[in-house]
């Protein structure tokens, strides 16, 4: 397995599952909040921020799924790339909408 850039899961054990599981947690907290946002303002832009905050904890699942031997390297490594895609496209919607929004009700 090539793990020029990445750290193998296998050999950092305990560090490795502690770092993930602890990412996972703040991945959750961080869409709890989020989702707690949305339903308090009841507005796309707060959707599409907790959505791409969800990626967070969908990143500490992939990264689980591959030291459990369930998701090979390459498609956690482009697992990894696909979700930071739908995160920045997510906020940038976000910020769109919002802006937007913003726009038309100046008008």
């Amino acid at each position: 397995m090539d793990t020029v850039l990445h750290l193998a899961p296998a050999a950092h054990g305990v560090v490795y599952a502690l770092v993930v599981a602890l990412g996972g947690l703040a991945g959750a907290g961080l869409l709890g909040l989020g989702l707690a946002a949305f339903l308090r303002r009841r507005s796309r832009s707060y959707l599409l921020v907790a959505l791409a905050l969800g990626t967070l904890s969908l990143r500490a699942g992939l990264a689980g799924a591959t030291a459990f031997g369930l998701v090979g390297a390459e498609a956690h490594h482009f697992g990894e790339h696909l979700l930071d895609v739908v995160m920045a496209g997510l906020v940038v919607a976000a910020v769109y909408y919002a802006r937007t929004i913003r726009t038309e009700a100046a008008s």
